[in-house]
């Protein structure tokens, strides 16, 4: 049983860490902020998604998913994903600065100290759904490396940032089980067990 599952008994969720990365393992170029989020260069890292087939790729995750954990920096450099919050589903953000839950739409933005613990709500509130972690690299970090994730889904950019957030700078050896591979013009979608 993966951790991830004993934390609700006997509610299954799978932790599915889900996050695009260069080829050379950046999630951002140099100097992400407000003003590109992606940072210097980034931006492509996500041309993926402006295709059909990247398109039904994330529609696919989100119909799965029952809740989602991210971080305060996504969170505050996206403004919490416009008016109505994009994941009609909650979502827990992992934060030192405690704040009142907010609610977009048909989304709620509750603010959760520690990964453990947002994973732990993500999984009761996803009710036997997935939980999506979508970053940033360090929030994917702690939860493979504290064995939350059950699932570690990678978008391989095809391109060479040389610089910026590194996806698995400090992560623990780990070894994973190839599940699936699905290849696309803008990115090659790499699906690994983490059981």
């Amino acid at each position: 049983m993966s951790s991830s599952s004993a934390l609700v008994g006997t509610v299954m969720s799978d932790v599915e860490v889900n996050i695009t990365v260069s080829v050379d393992g950046f999630v951002t170029g140099p100097d992400p902020g407000p003003a590109q989020g992606l940072g210097a260069g980034g931006e492509p890292l996500h041309d993926w998604l402006s295709h059909d087939e990247g398109r039904r790729l994330s529609a696919a995750t989100f119909a799965a998913a029952g809740a989602v954990v991210t971080s305060r920096t996504v969170y505050d450099l996206t403004g919490g994903w416009g008016a109505d919050g994009l994941y009609r589903m909650p979502v827990f953000v992992v934060t030192h600065r405690p704040s009142p839950t907010v609610r977009k739409g048909d989304t709620t933005f509750t603010f959760v100290e520690g990964v453990p613990a947002a994973i732990s709500a993500a999984i009761a509130a996803a009710a036997g759904k997935d939980v999506h972690v979508m970053g940033g690299a360090s929030i994917a970090r702690q939860v493979l490396s504290a064995g939350l994730a059950t699932r570690l889904r990678l978008h391989v950019a095809p391109m060479l940032l040389g610089a910026g957030t590194p996806l698995f700078n400090g992560a623990p050896p780990a070894r994973l089980t190839h599940l699936e591979t699905v290849d696309t013009p803008f990115a090659t979608h790499i699906t690994y067990s983490c059981a």
